[in-house]
């Protein structure tokens, strides 16, 4: 996402000449479709279509390759000095590039929908690519279906070679509380591109100043929604606010929900919000990560921020794997232990 914000802000200066995007991909390679390359006149680009084999390539004939419109060009990453397809480099595969000018109304259409991405609207770009005798047209639908954008009369022909691609929203990663510990959590995620909020009553933590990445920064939650898409992570380190918000978090069911603590504060607050809410415990502990984070190892506010980044990230990929998790038994040993340390400390001061 961090990328796909540098290719709208270079378009915004107004001096594109060409975007590459990688559309198909057969073997091993760097990136996967959908990666883009955008080139302006000064020499200047942002994005990347491979791990900097192409991209030299490219940028040096960019302008020309595109002097009589859109078209496809191959590449083979295979290191092969005998090969028809060019600049063979040893990554195992070969991709094809779309180049397009900048000057049409399919490229304009292209960044619009990137940037409307970037507002969190979902949009789907549907290109017949110029091979094979096809025409290049381009249509663009909303989150509805409905075409924002379809070139002149051209019509998009299914049996003729297309590239659809879904341009998703940025994450958005809402973290409760503004503590120290939450900057290097947010930081990192703008490093990906992600959208941040940050909320907690404390109006002391609350400052724009101490967050300077988030889109949001608030010390109520007055209308705030928390949406299926969300990744939330609950660290205020105070009981009654991270009560309130893991049970609303709960019930809102976010893609990602984490929460740090001792285990066996973490154990009272799933209680506490299974309770509320009236479910089982094993109900609330199945939407919940805790102790929040992958088990990286290290200490201190940027270990942490890592692990939960990387957890989230791993989740959002659907690459998650061996996380720690509270069960409901654990829950009831942990809270079960604490009132016998409890009963013991006050017998022992009777």
């Amino acid at each position: 996402m961090r990328e796909r914000r540098n290719i709208v802000e270079l378009w915004k200066r107004g001096n594109a000449v060409a975007m590459a995007t990688l559309v198909r991909v057969e073997g091993s390679s760097y990136r996967r479709a959908g990666a883009r390359l955008l080139i302006a006149s000064n020499g200047e680009y942002a994005g990347a279509i491979s791990g900097g084999c192409l991209e030299a390539e490219v940028l040096r004939k960019a302008q020309w390759m595109v002097r009589d419109g859109a078209h496809i060009e191959r590449y083979s990453t295979l290191f092969d000095d005998t090969a028809d397809i060019p600049y063979g480099l040893g990554c195992g595969g070969t991709v094809d590039v779309l180049l397009e000018p900048a000057d049409t109304a399919e490229f304009e259409a292209h960044l619009e929908a990137l940037e409307a991405s970037l507002r969190g609207e979902r949009r789907r770009i549907i290109t017949q690519l110029p091979e094979g005798g096809a025409k290049f047209a381009r249509c663009v639908l909303d989150a509805a279906g409905s075409a924002v954008f379809r070139s002149g009369p051209a019509v998009i022909d299914a049996s003729l070679p297309l590239y659809d691609e879904i341009l998703a929203a940025p994450q958005r990663l809402i973290v409760f509380g503004a503590g120290d510990d939450a900057q290097p959590m947010v930081r990192m995620a703008n490093m990906l591109g992600w959208r941040t909020v940050v909320l907690d009553s404390r109006a002391q933590w609350a400052k724009r100043e101490r967050f300077p990445e988030a889109e949001i920064v608030a010390t109520s939650v007055s209308g705030f929604t928390i949406e299926r898409d969300d990744a939330v992570a609950i660290l205020t380190h105070s009981y009654e606010q991270d009560r309130e918000w893991l049970t609303r978090s709960l019930a809102a069911h976010p893609r990602y929900l984490g929460l740090l603590g001792a285990r066996h504060r973490s154990a009272l607050l799933v209680r506490d919000a299974a309770s509320e809410l009236g479910w089982t415990l094993e109900r609330a502990c199945a939407g919940l990560f805790a102790p929040v984070g992958m088990d990286l190892g290290g200490d201190g506010a940027e270990a942490i921020a890592l692990a939960v980044i990387a957890e989230i990230q791993a989740c959002v990929q659907g690459k998650i794997g061996s996380s720690r998790r509270m069960t409901a038994e654990m829950v009831e040993e942990q809270v079960t232990r604490g009132s016998a340390a409890r009963y013991q400390q006050t017998q022992c001061a009777l």
